[in-house]
C-alpha cells in the first residue's frame, strides 16, 4: 500500500491521507484532478473495479463530499478517493467512460442529492422518485416532517409493543 501511495503522491496533490486498514486507504483530491487520477489508477495501477460512488451532504460546510472506492483485484486492496463539491454549484465530471456502471450511481446521486454529472447517460431521467418536485430528499435541509404533513393524510401514531410478548400473543393466543 505504501508503494502505491508514494506513486500517487509523486503525481498528484493529495490531502487527508488515512489508512483505515492494511488493505484500505482514503485520501482527498481536488475536483479538477479526479477524472485524471481515476484514469491513472485504473489503466496504469490495476484498480480495475469501481466498487461504489457515494455522497455525503456537509450542510454546515456548504459542500458535498463524493467518495469513489476502487478495488485492485490482484493485490486485494482498496483506495477511497474523496472530492468536495460546492453545494451552491453541485456539478462533477462524469466517469461513465471509465466504468459504465458509474452512470447508475451518478443518476441516483443526481436525483437524491442534486449533484449533476453532465454527459452521463440518463442522468436527468427519473431513477426512483417519479415526478419529484421538491428539493432532493437526501439533502440535509430537506424537511421530511413538512413534506409528509403537506403530502399525506394524517393518521394515528404507531403503537409500541414488547416484541416477545406480542409474538407470544399472536403465535400462541390460547396459551395466554
Amino acid at each position: 500500500m505504501n508503494e502505491i501511495l508514494e506513486k500517487i503522491k509523486s503525481k498528484y496533490e493529495i490531502t487527508d491521507v488515512l489508512q483505515k486498514r492494511d488493505d484500505l486507504l482514503f485520501f482527498s483530491i481536488g475536483k479538477k484532478l479526479l477524472v485524471d487520477i481515476l484514469n491513472y489508477l485504473k489503466e496504469l495501477e490495476g484498480f480495475t473495479h469501481l466498487i461504489m460512488l457515494s455522497s455525503v451532504d456537509w450542510l454546515e460546510e456548504n459542500k458535498f463530499q463524493l467518495t469513489y472506492i476502487l478495488n485492485h483485484p490482484v493485490n486485494k486492496y482498496d483506495i477511497a478517493i474523496r472530492v468536495d463539491i460546492d453545494r451552491d454549484n453541485p456539478v462533477m465530471d462524469s466517469i461513465h467512460h471509465l466504468w459504465i456502471h458509474a452512470q447508475t450511481d451518478q443518476r441516483e446521486i443526481k436525483e437524491l442529492f442534486g449533484i449533476d454529472f453532465p454527459g452521463s447517460p440518463g442522468v436527468n431521467d427519473d431513477f426512483v422518485l417519479e415526478d419529484w418536485d421538491d428539493i432532493p430528499p437526501m439533502r440535509r435541509d430537506f424537511d421530511t416532517l413538512k413534506y409528509a404533513t403537506d403530502n399525506f393524510f394524517p393518521r394515528e401514531g404507531r403503537k409500541s409493543y414488547d416484541t416477545k410478548e406480542y409474538m407470544k400473543s399472536k403465535l400462541y393466543p390460547d396459551q395466554g
